[in-house]
């Protein structure tokens, strides 16, 4: 049962929650209103931007590339004797991708000291438990769980959760099995793991059974998607992966020019727009097609950045989608959304969104390093179901780190 206490944090937290999202209702009812009389025509639209991405293929046999050998798109590739455009694989194909998932999760046990440092904000925000379970005893149950529900808010771990897992501990503690300050912080990792694993376990990449694999990269304005995108395909390739990037985002001025020059320090090959203004799903159909033809293993597709309460860019998101899946059907294998760690509980909204959109089957949080707001990773797991795949703890070319949770844990507890 919730104490007054409880009940008014929570209502602090859902007014404080209304507030932050009253800012773009009005932009949701425009968009909704612009949307409700042009859907049939914006689906036309976006099926007419198909068949002219495939004319642009046909007809614009070479975009640009900065890396060697030029990167150079032809209009002929191998079909299957019955004269359709799948592709085939084998078991060798599939091999690699379990081998490949393989080595990221030895990797990221291997790099707890990167995770370590990279959390050391939110482990400095919850030292407090550890000096409030040195000296526990009986009587002082109900003080020393309630500053421990504090530090587990200040950490965004969220209402909700926080609730959950005190109420757990108090449960144990009046039942007897909790008796010691160390068994009280042990059940309380254990609690946070059972989060984390119970709903959002897959954080290995799925990548399918055959080549390419594609991976969609999404998410709002300054997340970090690109720089996800070239440390996601700096660690690919470290592992053998052959990694082509397609930079779809068409939008942002430089945004090309900035994956450029990620294709540079990692050493991959990238396919950009010939022209201004050309359309996002064109540009990943052209790179899926040559992923397929020059024998690529994973294709990594970036994509502009967009507000979640923007429908007509969201519906952009589906025609980039589908255009993928004409060329290589049950792709993208992956569709990873990219988090900004220090916007804590706010990025529930937009995950949510995104995920109704287009499905997301992953997550990447950034900027963890900077922020002490660690928790959210459990409470976007928790209330999502979607896994975390990979988290950023720094701004090097290493520190895309491939999600553990009991690396996690043990890196915010310890």
């Amino acid at each position: 049962m919730l104490t007054k206490k409880k009940r008014r944090r929570l209502k602090e937290y859902d007014q404080s929650k209304q507030e932050t999202e009253t800012t773009s209702l009005g932009d949701i009812f425009q968009s909704s209103l612009s949307i409700w009389f042009s859907r049939s025509r914006s689906w036309k639209q976006i099926m007419a931007t198909a068949s002219l991405s495939q004319l642009s293929f046909l007809s614009n046999p070479s975009p640009r590339s900065i890396t060697a050998p030029s990167l150079r798109l032809t209009t002929s590739f191998r079909r299957s004797p019955g004269g359709g455009s799948r592709f085939r694989c084998s078991a060798g194909q599939t091999g690699f991708f379990t081998r490949l998932g393989r080595l990221l999760k030895e990797k990221a046990k291997s790099d707890v000291e990167k995770i370590f440092s990279g959390f050391s904000k939110t482990r400095d925000n919850l030292a407090v438990i550890d000096e409030l379970l040195l000296y526990w005893n009986l009587a002082e149950t109900d003080r020393v769980l309630d500053e421990l529900e504090e530090a587990l808010l200040v950490s965004d771990f969220g209402p909700r959760i926080t609730i959950k897992i005190v109420d757990s501990l108090r449960d144990d503690i009046l039942a007897g099995k909790l008796k010691s300050g160390s068994e009280i912080k042990d059940a309380l990792k254990k609690n946070v793991l059972e989060l984390l694993t119970g709903r959002g376990s897959k954080t290995d990449l799925q990548l399918g059974f055959r080549k390419p694999a594609v991976i969609m990269i999404v998410g709002v304005n300054g997340g970090g998607k690109t720089t996800s995108l070239g440390k996601l395909a700096f660690r690919l390739k470290n592992e053998g992966a052959k990694i082509l990037m397609a930079a779809g985002d068409t939008f942002r001025a430089a945004a090309s020019d900035q994956l450029e020059v990620w294709a540079d320090r990692t050493g991959c090959e990238i396919v950009v727009a010939e022209r201004d203004n050309a359309k996002a799903s064109s540009v990943l159909s052209q790179a899926v097609k040559r992923g397929k033809e020059g024998g690529f293993d994973i294709v990594l597709c970036d994509t502009s950045g967009r507000l979640h309460t923007n429908y007509s860019l969201m519906e952009e998101l589906i025609a980039c989608k589908k255009a993928v899946a004409k060329v290589i059907p049950g792709a993208p294998n992956e569709i990873l959304q990219v988090l900004d760690g220090t916007t804590g509980l706010n990025m529930l909204p937009q995950a949510r969104e995104f995920n109704d959109v287009v499905g997301i089957t992953g997550l990447i949080l950034t900027k963890l390093d900077g922020s002490a707001r660690g928790g959210c990773v459990v409470s976007v797991v928790d209330e999502l179901g979607i896994p975390v795949k990979f988290v950023g703890v720094g701004e090097g070319l290493e520190d895309l780190q491939p999600f553990d949770p009991e690396a996690f844990v043990d890196a915010i507890f310890s």
